[in-house]
């Protein structure tokens, strides 16, 4: 049950994380190709290097690590500040990413900022869902005991 479920959340993820990707030439240079029809640019850290698709997927594995045992180090951190200086933290972080999305939306066209608006929404959505889903996954030994 429990890998069926993450298997769904991970699934519905998906098209957020791809809706999220630039536009021009993925993280390892011009060799991915264009994003969304974007045009292909001689940019990123790798795009010297001349790097076979399989030798890509390898660094692209090595830092989506890189960047999950960031995000633990980060929380072991943040679990021994105190409950006010956690919530501070989380409403600074919460009021610099606002100001980001309004940033962005201010540059946006009409029609681009109704469908930058749904998918804010869309992300909310799944936020309170993926929320609702750690409440009940934590209430769960709880039961059993």
């Amino acid at each position: 049950m429990r890998k069926t479920l993450t298997a769904l959340l991970f699934a519905a993820a998906l098209p957020t994380v791809a809706m999220a990707m630039p536009e021009g030439p993925g993280p390892m240079g011009p060799m991915d190709g264009p994003r969304h029809g974007g045009q292909m640019h001689d940019k990123g850290p790798y795009s010297q290097l001349d790097l076979s698709r399989e030798q890509r997927q390898q660094i692209r594995q090595i830092m989506g690590e890189q960047r999950h045992e960031q995000r633990e180090l980060v929380d072991k951190y943040l679990a021994k500040l105190s409950p006010a200086d956690q919530k501070a933290m989380k409403d600074e972080m919460e009021a610099r990413h606002q100001k980001v999305d309004a940033q962005i939306r201010g540059l946006l066209k009409p029609e681009q900022q109704k469908e930058f608006d749904a998918i804010q929404k869309k992300q909310a959505e799944r936020r309170a869902e993926w929320a609702e889903f750690k409440a009940w996954k934590a209430q769960q030994p709880q039961k059993a005991q």
